[in-house]
């Protein structure tokens, strides 16, 4: 097939001709170009309807072009609209959400996905989500089963508590167990802990959403037991301690600690709440690295209910986690909104096999990929550094130096705000001092155009590359190719 007037839409003869090259009438048709040799492989493979889609946009963007007397005859030969109209459908066909190399610093970056899912957990995810699984029945009985069982044993094993429920997040499962203890009564809460998490979400809003009465006690650097003590009332239906997870108020402070709160809480039969947010199940003071209080510590304190994330520092899929008192959580999953909030297959999946690991704490830091990040030592960033930076600086050429130097990762997510990991990366400098700023820019967008695009940061005239969380340096190498094209 060779465009030619014969093919193109009679209407197309009004249109003024181009200046030069091909005119919109020597373009062809959308039946004429979809039967042409050259495009039935592409209708065989994505069919019809999406290619007939295709053909219709890049013919109407051809014309354009030949209007404005920009499109010549090179391409619209029958190979160069073949190739076009391919691009056109592969693009519609990838995904928006795409693999990234994360070299920014963050371990637990809340907008790159922060945990990365351990080989087995990836490896039972596809085993369950192939077949039909025992997501609600019970192979034992043959009769239909809770989702929850699926879950439940492993978390109260492993936190030690009564019971457990698990919902889609964090936030949820801090909403859902408000809703089911406290709508239309009064929770008590310190002011130094009413915390924003990410979103602009605010723990007075969520309170406010489930129904339930915010009172604030103490101040935001100081709060006493007494402050509580005056502040129930027969409208009370729980005490709450949150634990600040994402800031740190130094200097003149003072909190209650759980183990006061509970008995004041229990003194008034009033169950105490506990949101722990980022969730360790181990203490990460035994791996080098700060502590993390734990829903075991919170549950030996007294506390009722605690409620904690499955993707931050428990390494697993999103979620949110409920373990406590047997009569709370039996409240909580009776609650209507607990379905709305419910758990699907595959984060079940997901969850169940991330917790399976736990299991096996020896193991832990070489099979928890989040751990095993965390502490990651400095020599074996350092050698990643100088595998990576010649080949780096090659594809770069005389435009820019790259250099090897010492930074400071962090855990991320809220999870230990204050606290810095040392780490080592590379640090990319404009040669040229005049328009550094333009050119860092526009290379951080060429990494970021790469098939898995790379993830910096630009800080005080450099782009900056810290390489913790890169293990395989060949998933950068292997693209400096395409880097290179961009990057010209």
């Amino acid at each position: 097939m060779v465009p030619s007037a014969a093919l193109s839409n009679p209407a197309s003869k009004t249109t003024p001709p181009a200046r030069n090259g091909v005119q919109p009438q020597d373009l062809p048709s959308v039946d004429t170009l979809l039967r042409a040799a050259q495009i039935q492989p592409l209708v065989a493979e994505n069919g019809h309807t999406l290619v007939a889609s295709e053909t219709r946009a890049l013919l109407a963007e051809l014309r354009k072009s030949a209007m404005a007397g920009h499109l010549t005859a090179t391409q619209t030969t029958p190979e160069a609209l073949a190739a076009r109209l391919a691009a056109r459908v592969d693009a519609r066909l990838a995904p928006r959400q795409r693999a990234v190399i994360n070299l920014t610093g963050t371990v637990l970056h809340t907008n790159l996905g922060r945990t990365l899912l351990p080989d087995a957990v990836l490896a039972h995810i596809q085993r369950v989500l192939a077949h039909p699984s025992n997501l609600e029945y019970d192979l034992a009985s043959g009769v239909r089963g809770e989702r929850d069982d699926l879950i439940e044993p492993l978390l109260c094993e492993l936190t030690g508590a009564e019971a457990a429920t698990v919902v889609n997040n964090n936030a949820a499962a801090v909403l859902l167990t408000l809703a089911a203890l406290a709508a239309g009564k009064e929770v008590i809460v310190s002011r130094g802990e009413l915390v924003e998490i990410g979103g602009s979400f605010r723990l007075p809003d969520v309170m406010q959403s489930a129904g339930a009465r915010l009172v604030e006690v103490g101040t935001t650097n100081r709060t006493h037991a007494r402050d509580y003590e005056r502040a129930i009332t027969a409208n009370t239906a729980a005490l709450m301690k949150v634990h600040t997870s994402n800031y740190a108020i130094s200097g003149f402070t003072a909190s209650v600690t759980e183990s006061e709160l509970s008995a004041i809480a229990h003194a008034h039969g009033l169950p105490l709440v506990s949101d722990l947010g980022s969730g360790a199940l181990v203490d990460l003071s035994a791996y080098g690295l700060p502590r993390e209080p734990m829903p075991q510590d919170m549950l030996r304190a007294g506390c009722d209910v605690v409620t904690f994330s499955g993707d931050k520092l428990l390494g697993g899929p999103q979620a949110g986690l409920i373990v406590g008192k047997s009569e709370w959580i039996a409240r909580i999953r009776k609650h209507p909104m607990k379905r709305a909030l419910r758990s699907g297959k595959l984060m079940i999946a997901a969850l169940s096999a991330t917790l399976r690991l736990y299991l096996r704490p020896e193991r832990l830091a070489h099979d928890l990929p989040t751990l095993r990040l965390l502490i990651r030592p400095v020599d074996s960033i350092e050698a990643t550094a100088r595998a990576l930076q010649p080949a780096l600086q090659a594809a770069l050429a005389s435009r820019f130096t790259v250099d090897i130097v010492a930074l400071q990762s962090q855990i991320g997510s809220g999870s230990l705000p204050v606290e810095r990991l040392p780490s080592a990366g590379l640090a990319i400098i404009p040669v040229q001092e005049k328009g550094s700023g333009h050119a860092l820019t526009q290379l951080a967008e060429a990494f970021r155009a790469l098939p898995m695009p790379v993830i910096g940061r630009i800080n005080d005239g450099r782009l900056l590359f810290d390489l913790r969380c890169l293990e395989d340096v060949t998933l950068v190498t292997r693209q400096l190719d395409a880097l290179r094209l961009a990057a010209a």
